[in-house]
């Protein structure tokens, strides 16, 4: 088991990750037992259905309140948020209680902010399940989404720690594998040629990865956010760098429906359409065809979903959040390892766009 220490302007907290890992709730809670009130723990419906027994156990409660919502994006919703809330305080949850986040990045988005926003903030520790979460669950971003835009309503809000036990991944779906390797292939781009390296020799397909490339990786993102989050909590700065690929990744969710298509496919599309801008307007030099053929040989799509209009595209990208006066801010990269935030005028994304479109092949 590794054991990694977040440290930011606002809170130092530890992260532990490895197998059979859940058993540190445990010793926490333990240890923290008289500070807690009432612990509710919100959790989305697949989960619970296949590991809610095996959490009630290691973490030894004699009471839990327990708050099941959907499963994936359909947590993030105003009706789901107002939902928790209301379970909360019919429950008698009070400024000592704790809220734990069981699930994958959406379940820890949904409950980081009741926790965040319940009695003006109350204390929370994450649980993530998914490849996906290792990034989301590390750095105090929650939000719920707007139909407007994902994420758009939230707070920084740290957790008390972070416990992920890489058991739970051998449950997950290869679509959500998938989708989580997408973050772990952004933090390589954004920071480190030699982790990317590492990743496009060892990683050949995503049904085979073995227990030490998987803690390997896992630790070595989960070193980067937190180094990322330690020099800018609040993304003032270069924590913007981690959002590559997520400009056009979030207007493709918003634009196709939030579920159709997952968070990691498209926020493989964005990068790959990023990595392409950043060779038109800074001159990368990368070998982009390899990267979209190593893409594809893992399952990933590299083009555009068919029936997406660019115009309605760059209009939610307007709407992002890293968006100033409707200027389009893209995370760019002048080579691997170091990332940009350029802002992109409307025609030069439009034009940029329609080259991407033509020269992929739409998916349905």
């Amino acid at each position: 088991m590794q054991q990694i220490q977040i440290k930011t302007a606002t809170k130092s907290y530890p992260v532990y990750i490895g197998h059979g890992a859940l058993k540190m709730l445990g010793e926490i809670l333990k240890k923290d037992s008289g500070s807690y009130t009432t612990i509710m723990v919100i959790t989305d419906e697949t989960v619970a259905q296949l590991h809610l027994p095996y959490f009630r156990k290691q973490a030894g409660l004699e009471s839990l309140v327990e708050k099941i919502v959907p499963a994936g994006e359909k947590a993030k919703t105003f009706d789901i948020y107002y939902d928790c809330l209301s379970s909360a305080l019919e429950n008698k949850l009070d400024r000592k209680s704790l809220i734990i986040s069981f699930g994958g990045g959406a379940v820890g988005d949904l409950a980081g902010f009741v926790a965040a926003t319940y009695m003006r903030g109350i204390r929370f520790i994450q649980i993530p399940t998914t490849i996906l979460a290792h990034d989301s669950a590390v750095g105090g971003k929650v939000a719920i989404n707007h139909p407007f835009g994902k994420n758009m309503i939230g707070a920084f809000h740290q957790p008390e720690a972070v416990v992920y036990d890489l058991d739970f991944i051998n449950s997950l779906p290869e679509k959500e594998v998938r989708s989580g390797f997408a973050e772990v292939i952004k933090h390589s781009l954004i920071s480190d040629k030699n982790f990317y390296n590492w990743l496009t020799s060892e990683i050949d397909s995503l049904d085979n990865i073995d227990d030490k490339q998987l803690l390997e990786f896992l630790t070595k993102c989960i070193q980067i956010k937190g180094s990322v989050v330690a020099e800018d909590e609040r993304e003032t700065g270069i924590r913007a760098y981690l959002n590559f690929g997520h400009t056009l990744g979030h207007a493709i969710e918003a634009e196709s429906g939030y579920g159709k298509v997952t968070h990691g496919e498209a926020v493989t599309i964005g990068m790959v359409f990023a990595l392409q801008l950043s060779k038109a307007l800074l001159g990368l030099s990368f070998n982009i065809e390899e990267f979209k053929s190593w893409l594809n040989s893992l399952g990933y799509k590299t083009s555009m979903p068919a029936g997406l209009s660019a115009d309605r595209l760059i209009s939610r990208m307007k709407q992002d959040k890293k968006a100033v006066s409707e200027t389009v801010r893209f995370v760019l990269l002048e080579e691997v390892g170091s990332p940009i935030l350029a802002e992109v005028q409307g025609d030069v994304l439009l034009e940029n766009l329609k080259i991407f479109e033509e020269e992929g092949e739409s998916f349905d």
